[in-house]
């Protein structure tokens, strides 16, 4: 039988490997700087000292290397592989294919699903979400960034910083300037055209592919760095932090990693270590940006988090710290097809962002492919401050593993009445005019307006916008400069340390946190250094 669509395939296939060689000169890592060393040899790191150990190599971690690498050396270590050279992450035409090829241990994208019943993804690759995401790219409004307490001027220095390099004012699609007519049809107005900024209304936002369709991931941070003073550790997963703790003073102080290969090959463990110089007062850190789902279990497989449950898995108590695994958020989602049938188009990324009054419903309509010659077109709206909240716990001590994770999507009743009204909402945005003449369908009235049916609707169809953030809140795991209490030396960085998730899509926010977190250690170290030379002239 033959099968044409997949043969077409094959020839996009190969059609982006010519364009990525006709554009290699144009990459940012290729423009005058070298990469950082990269390496798959876990011998090559066992052992051996640096002065910031940065656990996962994702959205935060890489822009967070980047800025630390300026004055200290650092290892990034990442439990997936290098995204380069592999058009499954790199090419716009091939954009959610990744999430159809997961396996246990390599795919770039790994699979999970609440214990909802919900089907979520996770980056597992050097950039992380970053590599296989929508690549939409808005930043956290005025009101989040006042919430959280940030320095707002340093706030906007670091979302430059992150722009100018890896982000890119896209040209609307046939089908985003279709989803673009709809939203404003629908009511989200004013009508903003293209916007850095989360505001209301509708907006053209930024995006990490470029013009040829090239994904930037925050992978591409790196070499903005010190390329000499980064270490990037592939395929490697860590098993747990190292701690010494000091009797005599009561205190648990950082001093490394334990890892494994995360292949699944082996169990055997391999260390690196922080430097510790003379002076302890410049000691550096193990920083965790391993994501919503990874950061709260590595410190749990490290022996800090509720003690109970540590306990259930044998694992030595180093600190009991109850929040850890708690506040887990997911924005509620859900998605109305505006096509009528599967066929294959080529994928097409969100671009346009239809933002609520208030911002409590924000809407993206994209092509994603369900198969790897079928694609379908839906249109999707989040609530952007859901109630509900859950928890993460342990499956197992195998830290390849995923943890468990329930989100209890619509347990709050003000849940389940903003998913009827984004039902409703959506309808107006698939049924409009604009859509309709594109796909060459006939207008319908709301097909819904029964209270009950949209609410068994919403229970039955809620899915996940991607957003899931929690488990190592600041104020409940970690201070407001991310040191974890009780410990000297740990700190995590990334979305896991939100209490809501921001804007329209939380990849600006995360990736400006990296860099904004990045400058304030080595203010804050340089602030230490000074004050130790003034002490001991």
């Amino acid at each position: 039988m033959n099968h044409p669509l997949i043969i077409h395939g094959h020839l996009l296939l190969a059609a982006t490997l010519v364009l990525f060689v006709n554009l290699g000169e144009s990459s940012p890592l290729l423009q005058g700087k070298s990469f950082p060393h990269m390496t798959s040899d876990v011998n090559e790191v066992s052992g051996k000292s640096f002065d910031y150990i940065i656990v996962g190599g994702g959205t935060v971690g890489c822009s967070l290397a980047a800025t630390l690498s300026e004055k200290f050396s650092v290892l990034v270590v990442e439990r997936g592989g290098s995204p380069y050279g592999n058009p499954l992450v790199a090419s716009k035409m091939y954009y959610g294919f990744s999430l159809l090829q997961t396996d246990e241990f390599s795919s770039v994208a790994q699979s999970f699903i609440s214990k909802d019943g919900v089907m979520g993804h996770r980056g597992r690759v050097l950039g992380g979400s970053s590599a296989v995401n929508g690549g939409f790219y808005s930043r956290a409004s005025d009101d989040f960034v006042e919430k959280v307490g940030w320095d707002k001027e340093l706030v906007k220095e670091a979302y430059e910083w992150v722009e100018f390099k890896i982000v890119s004012k896209p040209e609307l699609t046939m089908w985003q300037s279709v989803v673009e007519f709809g939203l404003l049809e629908a009511g989200f107005l004013p009508y903003n055209g293209f916007s850095w900024e989360h505001i209301e209304g509708t907006k053209i936002g930024g995006t990490i592919f470029d013009e040829f369709g090239i994904r930037h991931t925050s992978a591409d941070l790196l070499a903005a760095g010190n390329p000499g003073n980064i270490t990037v550790l592939l395929t490697a997963t860590v098993r747990n932090i190292i701690f010494y703790s000091n009797g005599e003073r009561n205190e648990t102080t950082t001093r490394g990693i334990q890892f494994i290969k995360s292949d699944g090959s082996s169990n055997q463990t391999f260390e690196a270590y922080l430097n510790q110089p003379d002076n302890s007062s410049s000691w550096g850190e193990v920083i965790l940006s391993a994501g919503a789902l990874g950061s709260p279990q590595i410190l749990m497989l490290s022996g800090i988090g509720p003690k109970k449950h540590l306990q259930n898995f044998s694992i030595p108590v180093v600190l009991n710290l109850k929040g850890v695994g708690r506040e887990m958020k997911d924005n509620p989602a859900i998605a109305l097809l505006a096509d009528t049938k599967p066929e294959y188009r080529l994928p097409d990324t969100p671009q346009v962002a239809g933002i609520a009054k208030d911002f409590k419903f924000i809407v993206q309509g994209g092509t994603v492919p369900i198969s790897f010659n079928a694609t379908r077109m839906p249109i999707a709206i989040k609530l952007a401050f859901p109630e509900s909240k859950g928890k993460l716990k342990l499956n197992s001590t195998d830290p390849r593993q995923n943890p468990s994770v329930q989100f209890n999507y619509l347990a709050k009743e003000k849940d389940m009445e903003g998913c009827t009204e984004m039902v409703q909402v959506l309808e107006r945005v698939t049924k409009s005019d604009s859509v309709a003449l594109f796909l060459k369908t006939v207008p319908q009235n709301n097909l819904m307006s029964n209270p009950d049916e949209l609410r068994n609707f919403c229970k039955k169809n809620v899915r996940t916008y991607y957003h899931y953030h929690g488990g190592c809140t600041v104020g409940s795991v970690v201070d407001k400069d991310y040191k974890v209490y009780g410990v000297k030396g740990l700190r995590v960085i990334d979305g896991s340390t939100f209490l809501e998730s921001p804007g329209t899509n939380p990849m600006a926010t995360v990736l400006m946190l990296g860099r904004y977190q990045g400058i304030k250690i080595l203010r804050e170290r340089q602030n230490a250094s000074i004050s130790t030379s003034q002490e001991y002239p």
